[in-house]
């Protein structure tokens, strides 16, 4: 993957990316020099509170990952999984 930085010294971030961390606008990033280069590191806790629940309808086991979770698309999971073996 590849990105510019911008004559304000902005970086932009690959959509893909930012999905798969769940960045959103106004994130905070730890910025670390590493090796020649550069290492964003999000700022904020990356654990979730993960929960199994009982569907009420179904009566199968399913994960609730809270509000904070991003939501994803039908596309954004099939993007997602391309990236799998």
């Amino acid at each position: 993957m590849q990105t510019k930085l911008s004559t304000k010294g902005q970086v932009v971030l690959p959509g893909s990316v930012r999905r798969r961390l769940g960045l959103q606008a106004g994130d905070a990033l730890e910025v670390q020099m590493k090796a020649g280069g550069v290492l964003l590191t999000p700022r904020r806790p990356r654990s979730r509170k993960v929960r199994i629940l009982v569907d009420r309808v179904t009566g199968l086991p399913v994960l609730s990952v809270g509000r904070q979770a991003p939501r994803l698309t039908s596309a954004q999971v099939r993007e997602l999984l391309a990236e799998f073996p």
